[in-house]
C-alpha cells in the first residue's frame, strides 16, 4: 500500500497546531431518531469549514523551497480551492487556483480573500484542471491534486485516525467518496487502529464512480447534485486500490436523501452541512434498521454551502413534510368571503404566509374565484384538518404542493 499508517501518525504531528482538531462526539438528538448510537466528526469546523487543508498542508509542507518560491496551481471549484489557498498564505507560496466559468461568486471571493490568484476557465472541473495542468507545467509550478497524491491522502487520513483515537469502539465509520482521498487515508488509519471496523463509503447516486470503477462496470456519473463535493466522475488512481482493499461497502444516496440530511442537520444539531457533508447521514436514514446495535461513526466532511441552496432546500423540507402547503380554495367573489376563508384557516391553528386571489386567470364562473393560499402547518394530518373544515363550510378546497396546481387540475 503506497501509504502507511506510519506516514499518517507523521502527518498527524506535522500538521498539529496548524489545523483543528476538530471534535467528535456521539450525537444524543441523532442517535435518539435513529435508534443507535451515532457519533459525529465535524470536518465543517475545521479551517475553510472543511477536511481539505489537512491534505493542502502536508503537500505544501513537502515541497522544496525552490517549488515554494515557482508557486503552486490548484484546480476546484470550492473546498479544495480554498484549502491550498489557505496555507498556501499562511505559508507565503503564490497560488493559482483554476475554478470553472460557471463558479458561485462568492467561492471565487472566499478564494480570492484567501491570497490566491483565480483564473476562470472552461465549464466544468474538468476543462479547469486541464488548463490548470497546462499552465503548471508551461510555468514550472506545481500541480496539487485534490486527491489523487499520496501526500493529499496522507494527510486527510489524519481525520481517521483522530476519530478512533476519541471512539476506539466504534464498529462502523462512514465516510463520504467523492475522488477517494479523504475515505482512502481514513480507513488505513482506522483499520491500523481497529482491524475489525468496518468501513462503508458513500456516493451521491449520480455519482457512483467508485463503486463503478471497484466493480468494473462502465460509469454512469453525471448530472445535477446538491453534493457537488463529491460529484467526481473519474475517481484517483492512488485512492482506488486502498479503497478497493479496506472498503466493505458503498452506499448510494439520492438528491432526496441529501436534502432531508441537510434539513436535519440544522433541526436537530442546528449545525450547517453541505451536500457532500450530509451524505453520511443521509445513508443512514435511509435504512436505519441496517444499524441498529451498532457504534457508528460518521464523517460530515464539510459545511460550505450556499445560502440561496441552503434557504431552498429548507423551505423544500418544510413542504415535503405537510409544514408549508398551498390550498386552492373555490370562493363566492362576494365582500367578506376572503375573510371568513382566513379566519377558518387561523381558527384551526394554521399561519398564513400569502394568499393569492384569482379573479381573471382560471376557468371558473365570472361570479366564483379561486384563492391560492400558502399556510403554515404542524404537520400532514393538521393540513387535513383544515381542508375538511374548508370544505364542511362550503369552500371546496385542495392542496397543490406538485405541478398539477398549474394546470388546474
Amino acid at each position: 500500500m503506497s501509504v502507511t499508517f506510519e506516514d499518517i501518525k507523521a502527518a498527524a504531528d506535522l500538521i498539529e497546531g496548524h489545523v483543528l482538531r476538530t471534535p467528535s462526539f456521539r450525537s444524543d438528538s441523532l442517535s435518539r431518531l435513529l435508534g443507535f448510537d451515532v457519533f459525529l466528526k465535524l470536518e465543517n469546523l475545521q479551517h475553510t469549514s472543511s477536511f481539505k487543508p489537512r491534505g493542502a498542508l502536508v503537500k505544501l509542507l513537502s515541497l522544496d523551497d525552490a517549488s515554494k518560491t515557482a508557486g503552486v496551481v490548484a484546480a476546484s471549484a470550492g473546498n479544495h480551492a480554498q484549502g491550498v489557498a489557505f496555507f498556501a498564505q499562511n505559508l507565503g507560496i503564490p497560488a493559482t487556483i483554476y475554478m470553472p466559468t460557471g463558479t458561485p461568486f462568492t467561492k471565487v471571493r472566499r478564494t480570492e480573500e484567501l491570497g490566491a490568484h483565480v483564473v476562470l476557465s472552461g465549464d466544468g472541473l474538468a476543462e479547469a484542471r486541464e488548463a490548470a495542468t497546462a499552465f503548471a507545467n508551461a510555468n514550472g509550478k506545481q500541480f496539487v491534486h485534490p486527491y489523487d497524491d499520496e501526500k493529499i491522502v496522507t494527510g486527510q487520513g489524519t481525520v481517521g485516525l483522530e476519530m478512533l483515537t476519541d471512539h476506539p469502539d466504534l464498529d462502523i465509520l462512514l465516510i463520504p467518496i467523492g475522488g477517494g482521498g479523504l475515505i482512502a487515508g481514513s480507513a488505513i488509519a482506522a483499520k491500523a487502529l481497529k482491524p475489525d471496523i468496518t468501513i462503508i463509503g458513500v456516493e451521491a447516486e449520480a455519482y457512483p464512480s467508485m463503486k463503478n470503477a471497484v466493480a468494473r462496470i462502465p460509469d454512469t456519473s453525471g448530472g445535477q447534485t446538491v453534493a457537488e463535493g463529491i460529484a467526481v466522475k473519474v475517481p484517483g488512481a492512488v485512492t482506488r486500490p486502498i479503497i478497493e482493499e479496506l472498503v466493505a461497502e458503498y452506499i448510494l444516496v439520492s438528491e432526496a436523501s441529501l436534502e432531508k440530511s441537510i434539513q436535519t442537520y440544522l433541526e436537530s444539531q442546528r449545525m450547517v452541512v453541505e451536500g457532500a457533508g450530509a451524505a453520511t447521514l443521509a445513508a443512514l436514514m435511509d435504512d436505519p434498521a441496517k444499524f441498529i446495535g451498532k457504534k457508528v461513526g460518521i464523517v460530515v466532511s464539510g459545511g460550505n454551502i450556499d445560502s440561496r441552496l441552503l434557504s431552498s432546500i429548507l423551505l423544500r423540507g418544510l413542504v415535503r413534510e405537510g409544514r408549508l402547503v398551498r390550498l386552492r380554495i373555490g370562493i363566492t367573489d362576494a365582500p367578506g368571503i376572503l375573510a371568513r376563508v382566513c379566519g377558518l384557516i387561523g381558527d384551526c391553528g394554521g399561519n398564513i404566509v400569502e394568499v393569492y386571489h384569482q379573479r381573471m386567470f382560471y376557468d371558473v364562473p365570472v361570479k366564483l374565484a379561486d384563492v391560492d393560499v400558502v399556510v403554515e402547518t404542524m404537520n400532514g394530518d393538521h393540513v387535513n384538518d383544515i381542508i375538511e373544515t374548508l370544505k364542511e363550510s362550503g369552500f371546496p378546497t385542495r392542496c397543490l404542493n406538485d405541478s398539477s396546481a398549474e394546470d388546474g387540475s
